[in-house]
């Protein structure tokens, strides 16, 4: 089937999903509140420019999916609006600011009898998916400790001007620069039971409303006991990303900038080279984030529309992360 798509946010990464909707089905319509960004996508692609999203809703008929790719706050309303027209939607990370929000979302889609996507792509990375075919064929056994390490930069120049670093439509620094990888960490350990630690804005006063670094003790339900340790004040660039894991049957470290590399292993269990090669990070200039993997999120979501199975995140799977990052923000204070 030839689906038809529309994207709602034409800002940097529209144009990921954008090379991934030509590849798949037609981009048909894009909507921005900035007429030039959305008339430039729309050249691009041959689709008609919109600068309003309900009014996008309103006008095209016969659409079968909307990315939404706005500012996280907008995520949630934007979702709804387009779940009530009766369109599929794929949400960028993060799903929405709060669980209630996230609630929402996932009643509307049930309403509608029409799926809600996120992108979740750093569960795509070879060496995180073969990590989580260990985890869940017990062949670690039980999983005694953690500890995840987010170490990236963020200069000034990042925020200025911008939605980014604002509470009402960034969230703050787990929400945007670091929700990829506490969903793989939920995603590979299961659900958290407590939290406390400490926040700090220690390199970014007057320039963003929350926390540029933090350090949060973690216990999971299954027992496991972690440390998250994440900032944006790296110098000149992004350093790494890593997680370490102690268990009853091995000790390893994936690492690199995006949690990408395998640094050690005892016993010997992932045979890097017969992995797939991971793919580029997303590329923005003067500072790089995640994985893209955009490829394999829209190859799982048309596998999905299709009715076959899917490892696309569904919003149930999607909410943890947020009521996660919610939880870190109401019990742990700036």
């Amino acid at each position: 089937m030839h689906y038809q798509f529309a994207i709602t946010g034409c800002g940097k990464i529209a144009r990921r999903h954008a090379q991934q909707v030509s590849r798949l089905g037609k981009l048909v319509a894009v909507c921005d509140t900035v007429p030039q960004r959305a008339d430039e996508l729309a050249a691009q692609y041959g689709a008609r420019a919109y600068y309003d999203h309900a009014t996008m809703l309103a006008a095209e008929k016969g659409l079968d999916v909307v990315s939404i790719c706005t500012p996280n706050g907008l995520h949630a309303a934007q979702s709804i609006a387009a779940l009530q027209a009766g369109i599929n939607v794929l949400c960028e990370k993060p799903m929405c600011l709060g669980t209630a929000d996230g609630n929402a979302m996932i009643a509307a889609a049930a309403a509608a009898g029409k799926k809600l996507f996120v992108v979740k792509s750093s569960r795509y990375n070879p060496v995180i998916a073969e990590l989580k075919a260990m985890l869940d064929e017990e062949r670690l056994g039980k999983v005694y400790s953690f500890q995840l390490n987010c170490v990236w930069q963020r200069p000034a120049a990042y925020y200025h001007h911008s939605w980014k670093g604002t509470l009402a439509l960034d969230g703050g620094t787990l929400y945007t620069q670091f929700s990829h990888y506490t969903d793989v960490l939920l995603w590979l350990l299961g659900d958290v039971k407590e939290v406390t630690g400490f926040r700090a804005n220690s390199g970014h006063k007057d320039i963003i409303e929350f926390e540029d670094t933090g350090a949060i003790a973690v216990q999971m339900q299954s027992g496991a006991i972690g440390v998250m340790h994440y900032t944006v004040n790296a110098l000149h660039k992004n350093q790494e990303v890593s997680l370490t894991i102690v268990a009853e049957k091995g000790t390893l470290k994936l690492a690199g900038e995006y949690m990408n590399e395998l640094v050690y292993q005892e016993p010997f269990m992932i045979d890097t080279s017969k992995l797939e090669k991971a793919g580029a990070a997303n590329d923005y200039g003067f500072y790089k984030g995640s994985m893209s993997n955009h490829d394999k999120v829209y190859d799982n979501l048309v596998q999905a529309l299709g009715g076959g199975q899917s490892a696309v995140t569904d919003g149930e799977g999607a909410l943890k992360t947020v009521t996660f990052i919610e939880k870190i923000y109401q019990q742990v204070k700036l």
